[in-house]
């Protein structure tokens, strides 16, 4: 065994010993049988694994401690490139499948292995700009479904919908498919045409939606001046641009001295802890915005960065939200409704309460994504799966969508003019 791979393996097992603290839950993967039994077509099954052991260089590889349990999986490797049809086998396939399988093995949905291009993906989706059809979605579920199209991209023009779930692309059915290898199947150069064929609730059949993928460029926030002089302020992603651009939004609307702010989360799907605390800062003047609670009963208290540019409670505010709205989004809708500073006012959020940090690995094999923590609202509550309540719940239907009619936006003016005596 060359020394590259020596260090690959040895690089695997430390892994395997920082991340046995999150281990618990289920097993989401599927075991096959090993045995005796008939199968058609199939002659001279062998009755016992062969007796295939760890070499002394595996065993060298191996933590002296991690050894005995590693045997299996030393045994496993051997049988592999001893016995599989078709060799070589690939040794950095393998490696990076058994840390994906470590991954699933967690039995928690958020922390999963992300390969090299998918790393870059998730980064370039941060940063503002990437190719596809525009749109966040949950790669937890049975099919790809669609949690919240980006705002002016081909998804939000061609009308997919939070919740939607695709069922085929180009005509290939997804059942059984993994939804993440669906995720890479809807992305591809700008310019190429995408079919998705949609399962959304409350149709009576699939629809189906032909996508341009386009180069989508994300812009973190923006703002302007709406009637009464209330001021909306949209943030559609927390990302490393975020605040240089909602500081712009600011700079430009409260000279003008609004009456009333309007904050736009909707179909917002998230991004850095740190940005939402960042953001959530710019309207409360001080106080807890959230709390990371650890496994072993130790929390971490998120408290306001003092200096915002929106902090005047005497200006009144409503925080608009809806099924889009997720993770990040939340944090900082949970902690200006806890703290009294702004209503809600849409539909209940996606209800995503905890915290992943990115583990890059070494010789670029891509990263894994660990949970950490569940965070809680300045109040102590969770919303995993559960989501935000809105104080002002207010639906904005198909129907609506199509007549290019915002009832929730139209509701939210109509409440803060009446708030300010207009």
């Amino acid at each position: 065994m060359n020394k590259t791979l020596k260090a690959v393996l040895l690089v695997l097992a430390v892994l395997i010993v920082a991340l046995g603290s999150f281990a618990g839950g289920f097993v989401t993967g599927h075991l096959l049988p090993f045995g005796t039994f008939p199968m058609a077509g199939i002659t001279d099954v062998p009755t016992e694994a062969p007796p295939s052991t760890a070499s002394p260089e595996q065993l060298a590889a191996t933590p002296e401690e991690l050894q005995t349990l590693f045997a299996p999986f030393w045994q496993a490797w051997n049988l592999i490139h001893e016995n599989y049809v078709d060799q070589p086998v690939d040794d950095v396939a393998l490696m990076r499948g058994a840390i994906d399988g470590m991954m699933q093995a967690l039995g928690d949905e958020h922390s999963t292995y992300m390969n090299p291009e998918e790393y870059q993906q998730a980064n370039e989706s941060l940063e503002g700009s990437y190719e596809g059809i525009g749109a966040y979605v949950d790669t937890t579920t049975d099919y790809l479904t669609i949690t919240s199209p980006i705002p002016g991209s081909p998804a939000e023009a061609a009308g997919l919908l939070p919740g939607d779930k695709i069922v085929a692309i180009d005509g290939e059915d997804m059942t059984g498919i993994d939804a993440e290898l669906a995720r890479r199947k809807v992305l591809g150069p700008a310019g190429s045409k995408v079919v998705l064929t949609i399962v959304r609730e409350g149709a009576e059949s699939p629809l189906e939606f032909t996508i341009v993928r386009a180069r989508i460029t994300i812009a973190s926030a923006d703002g302007e001046m709406l009637e009464g002089n209330i001021a909306y302020i949209q943030v559609t992603t927390f990302g490393p641009n975020t605040m240089p651009e909602l500081n712009s939004v600011l700079e430009e609307l409260m000279p003008q001295k609004p009456k009333a702010i309007i904050l736009d989360l909707r179909n917002n799907g998230g991004g850095f802890l740190q940005t939402s605390v960042d953001v959530t800062s710019q309207f409360l003047e001080q106080g807890v915005v959230l709390y990371e609670q650890y496994g072993d009963g130790n929390r971490i208290t998120f408290e306001v960065v003092p200096g915002g540019g929106a902090t005047d409670a005497d200006i009144p505010m409503i925080v608009l939200i809806n099924e889009g709205s997720a993770s990040a989004s939340e944090i900082v809708a949970g902690a200006l409704q806890d703290s009294g500073r702004a209503k809600l006012l849409g539909t209940v959020s996606y209800g995503k309460g905890s915290v992943q940090i990115w583990y890059p690995l070494s010789e670029e094999n891509g990263a894994v994504r660990v949970t950490i923590a569940k965070w809680l609202t300045p109040n102590g509550n969770t919303i995993h799966d559960i989501g935000l309540t809105p104080d002002y719940p207010v639906e904005l239907t198909e129907d609506d969508r199509i007549a290019d009619r915002d009832p929730q936006l139209d509701e939210a003016v109509r409440i803060l003019l009446e708030m300010i005596g207009q």
